[in-house]
């Protein structure tokens, strides 16, 4: 492809400046690679159920 080539050719119709605008939008997203999910976190309601230290759960069960 040299440089003065277009990247991209209509090749019937004409397209207003939105339409064109959302095809090269549409396409910058779509090249783009995907991001990794971020890890879920633990909710605090689940982290304040979770005993810490060594000996926690253990500790968890005695009488206080």
């Amino acid at each position: 492809m040299s440089a003065e080539e277009p990247l991209i050719r209509v090749v019937r119709g004409v397209p207003t400046a939105e339409e064109l605008a959302a095809l090269v939008g549409a396409i910058v997203v779509r090249s783009r690679p995907a991001a990794a999910p971020a890890p879920a976190s633990t909710s605090a309601w689940a982290r304040s159920g979770r005993p810490v230290g060594s000996g926690g759960w253990r500790a968890a069960g005695l009488p206080r």
